[in-house]
C-alpha cells in the first residue's frame, strides 16, 4: 500500500566548503523524499542536522557552538552531527551535552535510515494514493553543488582532508549526467561542480577526465550555468580553457595559492612553484580577461619566516585577485605539519594576516569597480518587495553579488517566475552584498 512518511521537521546547517554543501543538499533531497519537512538551520526543528567542518580550529569551536545553540534553541531536538569534525573526532562530540548522535561522512548516505530508527517514525497510509517519489519538490535554492569526485591523494603536510575525505574516487560519468540533468528539471539554473580535488577526477574510470565530463555535462545536458568550485594551478590546461568558448561556463577560476614562498610550497607538500601559479593565472586571463581569480592563503606556516610572507605579499599585488580568502594556520593532529617545529608566533600570524586580509580588500574593491555600470548575465537569487520597491539580489557569472532595485508591483506567481531565472542582460550594479 502506498504510505506517507513522517512529518517532522528538519534543519541542516552547513559549514566549511561547497563539497559539503553538496552533501547537505543531498541529505535535504533525501530527507525530503523520505517525507520530512526541511526549515531553516536558525529555525526550531525536530531533527537539527550539522554538516560540519575540521580545517582548522576555529572551524572545530564553530561547529561546537552551532549544536549548543540547536539545543537551546529547542530542548527536545533531536541534535545529530556528522561531516569532517565527526569523522575526525566522534569521541569530542559525542561527549558535549546535548549531542543526541554523531556519525562522519561514511555515515551521510544511510542518515535518514538512521534517523528513523532513532525516532521511530513509522510510515502512515498515503490517502492520496500516490507514491511518494512522485510527489514534486521544490528546488532547494537556485544553484545546485553536485559532487563529481571525493577524497585525497595529494597529502598536503597541513591538510586534515585527506583523513576526513578519504582516497581519491570518482563518480561514474552516466551518473554525473543524469544527477545534472535531475537538478535542472528540479528548477536549478546553476550546477556547481564540486569535490576535494576536482582536477584528478577520471583516474580511475575509463576514458574519463575533468575535460570529458565538462564537455559531456555541455552536450548532454540542458544546464544554463556551469561553475567550477576549484581548481589547482597545474591542472589548468590550454585544453582545459578551450571549454570556456561555450558561456554556459562561468569565468570563475578559485585557484588556491596558500604561500607566494616556493620553500614554504616545499614544505607544504603542494605540486606547483610561484611561477606555475602565476603562468597559470596569465593563461586564464588571455583567454578570458573578464574572470574572476579567487584564491586561498595560509599564513603562518611553521617555518615561514618574514622573507617569505614578504613573497607571499608580493605574488599576491601581482595578481589581480577577485577575492582572497585568508586564513591563519591551525595545526592539526594527525597531519606532518602537527610535528614541524619552528612555529610562528601568534602575535605575527596575526600581523601578516592583517597585512593579507587589507590587501585582499583593496583587491575586492578593484575588481568591483571594474564593472560598475557593465551588462553580464545574473542569475537573481532573491526577491523581495516591499513599499512599492522591487529588490533583487543575485550572482553574475564572474562571481560578482549584486543587487538591483526598482518600482514594481511584485505577485507571488512573478516571483516564482524570476526566481532562478538569468537574465539574458541586466545592468550590473557591482556593490559587494
Amino acid at each position: 500500500m502506498p504510505t506517507t512518511p513522517p512529518t517532522s521537521t528538519v534543519a541542516i546547517e552547513t559549514h566549511g566548503c561547497k563539497l559539503n554543501k553538496a552533501d547537505s543538499q543531498d541529505l535535504a533531497t533525501q530527507f525530503m523524499s523520505a517525507g520530512f519537512q526541511i526549515v531553516d538551520a536558525t529555525e526550531p526543528a525536530d531533527i537539527y542536522i550539522l554538516n560540519s567542518c575540521t580545517v582548522t580550529h576555529v572551524a572545530d569551536r564553530k561547529a561546537r557552538q552551532a549544536l549548543r545553540a540547536a539545543r537551546r534553541r529547542n530542548s527536545n531536538t533531536l541534535v545529530i552531527a556528522t561531516g569532517c569534525y565527526a569523522q575526525r573526532s566522534p569521541k569530542d562530540l559525542r561527549e558535549l551535552d546535548g549531542v543526541t548522535f554523531v556519525t562522519g561522512n561514511t555515515g551521510k548516505t544511510d542518515l535518514v535510515e538512521q534517523v528513523l530508527r532513532l525516532t521511530n517514525d513509522i510510515p502512515k497510509p498515503f490517502s492520496t494514493g500516490f507514491d511518494v517519489e512522485s510527489v514534486d519538490r521544490p528546488p532547494l535554492g537556485t544553484r545546485a553543488m553536485v559532487k563529481i569526485q571525493e577524497g585525497c591523494n595529494q597529502v598536503c603536510a597541513y591538510c586534515i582532508v585527506p583523513k576526513v575525505r578519504g582516497r581519491e574516487r570518482s563518480v561514474p560519468l552516466d551518473l554525473m549526467v543524469k544527477q545534472v540533468n535531475q537538478r535542472v528539471s528540479q528548477g536549478y539554473s546553476e550546477i556547481v561542480l564540486t569535490g576535494t580535488q576536482l582536477g584528478s577526477y577520471g583516474f580511475d574510470l575509463p576514458d574519463a577526465t575533468l575535460e570529458t565530463l565538462i564537455s559531456t555535462l555541455l552536450s548532454e545536458t540542458a544546464v544554463a550555468r556551469l561553475r567550477i568550485s576549484s581548481l589547482q594551478p597545474q591542472e589548468i590546461t590550454s585544453g582545459l580553457l578551450e571549454l570556456w568558448k561555450d558561456q554556459r561556463l562561468c569565468p570563475h577560476f578559485h585557484v588556491p595559492l596558500q604561500s607566494g614562498s616556493n620553500s614554504v610550497l616545499s614544505r607544504m607538500g603542494r605540486r606547483y612553484t610561484s611561477g606555475q601559479y602565476m603562468q597559470s593565472v596569465s593563461n586564464i586571463l588571455s583567454k578570458l580577461p573578464d574572470a574572476a581569480i579567487t584564491t586561498d592563503v595560509l599564513v603562518g606556516f611553521p617555518g615561514e619566516g618574514p622573507e617569505e610572507h614578504a613573497e607571499s605579499l608580493s605574488l599576491c599585488r601581482s595578481i589581480p585577485f577577485a577575492r582572497m580568502h585568508i586564513f591563519p594556520y591551525s595545526t592539526r593532529p594527525g597531519t606532518t605539519a602537527a610535528h614541524f617545529k619552528d612555529k610562528v608566533e601568534d602575535r605575527l600570524k596575526t600581523q601578516r594576516v592583517h597585512e593579507l586580509l587589507n590587501l585582499g580588500q583593496d583587491h575586492e574593491a578593484a575588481f568591483l569597480r571594474r564593472f560598475e555600470g557593465s551588462i553580464r548575465q545574473v542569475l537573481w537569487e532573491d526577491l523581495t518587495y516591499a513599499q512599492g520597491r522591487m529588490v533583487s539580489k543575485g550572482l553574475t557569472d564572474n562571481y560578482i553579488r549584486v543587487i538591483s532595485e526598482a518600482n514594481a508591483t511584485l505577485t507571488g506567481s512573478l516571483r516564482q517566475a524570476l526566481l532562478g531565472k538569468q537574465a539574458a542582460r541586466g545592468t550590473v550594479w557591482a556593490q559587494a552584498i
